[in-house]
């Protein structure tokens, strides 16, 4: 039976904690805001509770600037800033000759998704990326990863969800899907049972 491996990309995949922090500030100063602190908006980033268009930009929703700043800074600086965690690829090839089908459901933006795919070479690992600006509601809710199971015609039974924060936890409960949280990404939330490194991913996931 096909089985389908879901990640989260920002702060499970990637370590773009820097880039992130400063496309924000970008866009912020573009708007006449100050500047927030690294540790303030890695901490909101993940947190399920906070309106993230209103927490950093005050406004109520996303705006077309927004993303236009946005992704101003993500073209110019990501290639300087962007990094796979350790064993990130590894753990890739590893799914792969196993059979897992893989893919991404990512609250950034499509454009700045591929950039970073690309970027770092593991776009053709994937079968299907659905991105934040793709689906009515990004994450908590559970749009994109049914839109992944919809693509690839299986069941919630069928997918496994690897994240890094609440967001994604939610989530993948709204989806009805197993998830595993990683112990390595700028979530501020850490449950208990969270893995710590990828051959401890690697035993999780044997166990689906």
């Amino acid at each position: 039976m096909k089985k389908v491996i879901i990640f989260d990309m920002d702060g499970t995949l990637i370590d773009s904690s820097i880039t992130l922090v400063n496309a924000i500030n970008h866009v912020r100063k573009n708007l006449k805001l100050k500047p927030m602190s690294q540790d303030d908006i890695l901490s909101k980033l993940n947190d399920h509770r906070v309106n993230p268009a209103k927490y950093f930009y005050n406004a109520d929703s996303f705006k077309a600037e927004h993303e236009i700043w946005f992704s101003e800074y993500y073209k110019n600086n990501h290639k300087r800033e962007l990094r796979l965690y350790s064993g990130v690829k590894e753990l890739l090839d590893w799914l792969k000759e196993r059979g897992y089908i893989l893919a991404i459901a990512t609250n950034a933006h499509r454009n700045s998704t591929r950039q970073a795919l690309i970027y770092l070479d593991i776009e053709n690992y994937f079968n299907v990326v659905v991105c934040g600006d793709e689906v009515r509601y990004s994450k908590p809710y559970p749009d994109m990863l049914l839109k992944i199971l919809y693509k690839l015609k299986l069941e919630p039974k069928d997918a496994l969800f690897i994240g890094d924060g609440e967001r994604d936890q939610e989530a993948s409960k709204n989806a009805n899907i197993d998830y595993i949280m990683v112990h390595w990404g700028f979530s501020d939330h850490k449950q208990d049972d969270a893995v710590a490194s990828i051959n401890q991913l690697k035993e999780k996931i044997l166990e689906f």
